[in-house]
């Protein structure tokens, strides 16, 4: 007998008593009272308390700038702080149950529902743990829900900024996802997931096993059927289930034929190809009656690693090598991110043409985060924060080799979070690896334990540290991290061949400052507090919280008196930070692509920030990209022109999957814009390759070199353009620390200051919500680093305002038409020119 006659048969002949509707969801976001002593405020959920304070106008926006952060009373946080709602039930019939879900609460808490206590603060602890609770028994039409929650203490694995900025003075206590009311009738369903393997030869097959965790309510046995559509997939397989039963069922194409797919759409990460998605709906039926229902997206790819010759770690999607491109991920200090932020932020995350982000902790007040990344085809490696591995942050023994968490309860409690987060978010395909450490190993106990546990659920990569680490349970950890996270030149990721340099996989590096521009540092620092920055505690207080080191701007200033001679005003001291930031932090990215061949993976220290700062980001709080964001942008074009500092050649990089034929041309000028050298070459760049086109003749002082790249019918592919100095920064390797190399002799930029001036001709108009700007160099000399802001009514730089191309040069004669998209149309807007060697200029639209 075949087994789709005993399908029928199975469906005709079972006996059970059917449910009679499915699932209902209310997500309890409105109508929150919070009450704290006599104080009583109204808020939203998902919030933290320092959001409840904020949306209630105790703390306006201004407490994030200036000093104005030292006012916060962190004490009103000692007491527990009680959220409280209502919520209204249908009378539930027999066989219907209902459950309170929690999906993020920091840190612990008592719950009540119609003031009988459900759950006490010993059991709800944990921010990244989720709870379900079944509240069948308690409930009634007119409901009120009451959660008490503590913030966490000393020695508790809660969320962590580390010192990347001040500590949030609420330690982050609050509702920060979701809180739910769930109504199914006899069997819940849970954890459902789609998991794919790929014939990563042909790319032409896929073999799908979709999976589901079932549970009978009930206190008798219960037949069904799992059924459900995956396109035009029908899926159907009967299950039994005993009483109280709870079970996951895995469906195989051993089970349904058509799980095995044909010519799949495969999903595929940026610069790789599109990232496709497939949509699942698949719900469990009593009699042709729904008992639990779910739907969800999944992406059709296989993600593996591999370790190289030299040891380190790499990625293959699909069968194909991907060398990860990305910077390190924050949420807002006080979790405010909403679903409009998220895709804003990974909206400049794609327009940069990174392919990864790196999340230390599980950030996120929701999934949006990981929904976008998967339609953005922007990976994503998650994991745990690094402050729970240091003695100041959780206690333990500072010297340990191992996280500080080596004991029962701690691995418990660990195991635990990591469980949840990896059910709550594995059927994302952009997810392509679990960090179990950061800093420091976990110990073998607990690496056992997660191991035992991820085996059972999932089959992504585990990464048992951030740092070059040998595990006693599975041996190299196949990373590196040692820095710098302090100012290193363009010439630093070329040469070095020891710390930071291009080669293996960086897990998390940087050149520290990142100046925002003017408009920003106007929001933040006082008017009568902007200049001189040296000795400047405002500045200083907006760096990192470390207390070791990057809690000022003494390198950046240093650096500059040492290169240009120092700085003359806050807009001359701005242009030259710049400046250096674009160099350098394109050349970072630039040299793990030129040396593809020993790299695997560079992950910019960071990308974002979680409040005003200068440190560590691509774009600034406020949402405007700094000047490195621009030269990311450019270093990483799928098909690029790239300088090698260490050779003083040109390479032809290309990071698609298919050969792509090319013009190359490089120009390079010497300081009164004379040509001193031209060449042009046509080649085809093949897949994943590096290969050098040209080599630069000796200049002295400055020169400036003109890359382009086009296509054998001229049109522009990428351009690249570089300020290069007649020698590279000088370093004192031996004598290089976790967070910087010493630079003994520096670059000289100093024949900067007697470039000839040259004159732009700007024209602008406004189209809904872009932007288009005309520049046109009227000189016979390089108009040098222009820069282009989008001022809005209230003076400041437009937010989340993309420009195609940004801190441009123009060669004598050269004009250039640059566009900006805004997330929104606006008015009252006009563009500012700042140039090295121009005079500013406004345009108002």
């Amino acid at each position: 007998m075949t087994k789709r006659l005993l399908n029928v048969l199975f469906l005709i002949f079972m006996v059970s008593v059917p449910c009679m509707a499915h699932r209902s969801i209310q997500v309890l976001k409105n109508g929150w009272i919070v009450q704290v002593g006599s104080k009583t405020y109204r808020t939203s959920i998902p919030t933290t308390a320092m959001g409840v304070l904020m949306n209630n106008k105790v703390y306006g926006p201004s407490i994030l700038e200036g000093l104005n952060y030292h006012q916060i009373d962190s004490t009103q946080f000692d007491r527990p702080w009680l959220f409280r709602n209502h919520f209204r039930l249908q009378p539930l019939r027999p066989g219907q149950h209902a459950f309170l879900q929690i999906d993020g609460l920091s840190y612990s808490g008592n719950i009540l529902i119609n003031e009988k206590l459900i759950a006490s603060r010993d059991s709800v602890k944990g921010a990244f743990r989720r709870y379900l609770f079944d509240i069948t028994k308690w409930v009634s039409t007119d409901n009120e829900l009451k959660i008490q929650v503590f913030k966490a203490q000393k020695g508790d694995p809660n969320i962590g900024f580390v010192d990347w900025n001040p500590r949030p003075s609420d330690e982050s206590m609050g509702l920060f996802r979701n809180v739910s009311i769930i109504v199914v009738d006899d069997v819940l369903m849970q954890h459902t997931a789609v998991t794919s393997k790929v014939n990563t030869e042909t790319l032409k097959e896929a073999w799908l096993t979709v999976e589901t965790q079932l549970s009978n309510l009930t206190d008798r046995p219960v037949k069904g059927a799992l059924v459900g559509k995956i396109n035009d997939i029908q899926i159907y397989f009967p299950v039994s289930l005993k009483a109280q039963e709870t079970r996951t069922v895995k469906i195989t194409p051993e089970d349904v034929l058509k799980l095995h797919i044909n010519n799949p759409r495969l999903w595929w990460c940026n610069g790789m190809g599109s990232p496709d998605m497939y949509d699942l709906s698949l719900e469990f039926d009593i009699q042709n009656k729904v008992c639990d229902k779910t739907e969800q997206s999944f992406g059709i790819r296989e993600i593996k690693d591999y370790l190289t010759p030299e040891g380190y770690r790499g990625f293959i999607l699909n069968g194909k090598k991907v060398l990860l491109r990305g910077a390190g991920w924050t949420d807002d200090i006080f979790l405010r991110d909403t679903p409009d932020t998220y895709q804003n932020q990974i909206k400049l995350v794609k327009n940069m043409n990174l392919n990864t982000i790196r999340l230390e902790g599980f950030w996120g007040t929701s999934d949006d985060l990981f929904n976008l990344c998967d339609r953005n085809g922007i990976m994503v490696l998650a994991g745990w924060s690094c402050q729970w591995e240091w003695a100041g942050y959780v206690g333990g023994n500072a010297e340990s080799k191992y996280g500080c968490i080596e004991t029962e309860p701690g691995i418990t409690m660990l195991v635990r979070q990591l469980h949840d987060q990896v059910l709550w978010l594995r059927s994302h395909p952009s997810l392509i690896g679990w960090f179990v450490g950061s800093d420091k190993l976990p110990c073998p106990e607990l690496e056992k334990r997660y191991r035992s546990m991820l085996a059972t659920i999932d089959d992504r990569p585990i990464l048992i540290s951030a740092q070059h680490a040998v595990s006693e349970v599975s041996g190299t950890s196949g990373t590196k991290m040692y820095g710098p996270y302090e100012y290193v030149g363009p010439s630093y990721w070329f040469e070095d061949t020891k710390n930071g340099g291009g080669y293996g996989f960086n897990t998390e590096t940087g050149i520290g400052a990142q100046l925002p521009v003017k408009e920003s540092i106007e929001r933040m620092i006082p008017a009568d507090k902007r200049w001189p920055a040296k000795n400047n505690e405002y500045y200083n207080f907006h760096c990192t919280a470390s207390g070791t080191a990057m809690h000022d701007l003494n390198v950046l200033n240093d650096i500059i008196d040492r290169k240009f001679g120092g700085a003359s005003d806050l807009d001359d001291y701005l242009k030259k930070a710049h400046l250096l930031d674009y160099e350098s932090t394109r050349s970072m990215f630039e040299s793990f692509r030129v040396n593809i061949a020993h790299s695997t993976g560079i992950i910019q220290w960071m990308l974002n920030s979680a409040w005003p700062s200068l440190y560590w980001q691509l774009y600034d709080y406020y949402g405007v990209p700094t000047a490195s964001y621009y030269s990311v942008k450019a270093g990483n074009m799928p098909q690029q022109l790239i300088y090698n500092y260490a050779d003083h050649s040109v390479y032809a990089v290309n990071e698609t999957q298919n050969p792509v034929p090319v013009v190359a041309q490089m120009e390079l000028f010497n300081l009164k814009s004379n040509l001193i050298q031209k060449d042009t070459l046509s080649l085809t760049i093949q897949p994943g390759e590096s290969t050098k086109v040209f080599t630069l003749k000796n200049f002295s002082e400055i020169a400036f070199l003109s890359l382009k790249l086009n296509d054998k019918n001229k049109h522009s592919i990428a351009e690249n353009s570089y300020c290069l100095t007649a020698k590279n920064d000088v370093y004192d390797y031996p004598k290089s620390t976790w967070y910087m190399s010493p630079i003994t002799e520096p670059a000289d930029y100093k024949p900067l200051a007697s470039l000839p001036s040259a004159t732009i001709e700007m024209t602008a108009k406004r189209t809904f919500s872009r932007v288009t700007v005309q520049l046109k160099n009227t000189s016979d000399k390089i108009a040098f680093f222009n820069e282009l802001v989008l001022r809005n009514a209230e003076g400041h730089a437009e937010g989340f305002a993309k420009w195609n191309d940004n801190y441009v040069t123009l060669l004598p004669g050269e004009t250039k038409s640059l566009e900006c998209t805004l997330p929104a149309e606006r008015n009252g807007l006009s563009v500012v020119l700042r140039g090295w060697n121009t005079k500013e200029q406004e345009v108002k639209l």
